[in-house]
């Protein structure tokens, strides 16, 4: 695994003999080599710079924000349990804010998909990234009043529910 991404870490995405590493790119590579399913708004308007900022504040905001909470002894001396607790005690505590722009964003346009209207590659990114909450102390995102529907037309997808069973995922889901 570390020939193809030398941080050890996932997504990786081989494309015949591209490989490419970094949840963003790997998203935005799927946008433009597969246009026709319009996973991203067109170039150029407002809704794509809306996309894109969304896409990275995914990336270098809340998903490194779980990252802390998942792991938070990386970020602590080896055997500094206390120091991994606060660390971890602190991460929940900006999840549930990150979170609750989420479900602001949501209420803001009110349509059914995070972006609007209009399905896109920002969806199965919010669904995972939200998921990874279901077991939290603090509420998950499934609490959230825009969230928590949004999450459901999400599992509803057949697309979702078969990667969940390809994964041998077990419930709760979200």
């Amino acid at each position: 695994y570390l020939t193809l991404n030398p941080n050890g870490l996932m997504p990786v995405l081989t494309d015949g003999d591209l490989v490419l590493y970094e949840t963003a790119a790997i998203c935005l590579h799927l946008c433009d080599t597969h246009a026709d399913a319009t996973l991203a708004p067109p170039l150029g308007t407002a809704e794509r710079a809306h996309f894109y900022k969304w896409l990275m504040w995914l990336t270098n905001t809340l998903q490194a924000t779980l990252i802390n909470y998942f792991y938070p002894e990386r970020l602590v001396l080896p055997g500094n349990t206390a120091g991994a607790a606060e660390v971890k005690a602190q991460a929940e505590a900006r999840i549930g804010n990150l979170l609750n722009q989420l479900d602001a964003e949501l209420a803001r346009h009110g349509g059914p998909w995070f972006a609007g209207a209009h399905y896109s590659a920002l969806d199965p990114y919010v669904f995972t990234l939200c998921r990874w909450t279901r077991n939290f102390s603090s509420p998950a995102a499934r609490t959230r009043p825009q969230l928590g529907p949004y999450l459901q037309r999400m599992l509803a997808r057949p697309a979702v529910q078969r990667v969940l069973s390809a994964e041998e995922l077990a419930p709760p889901f979200i």
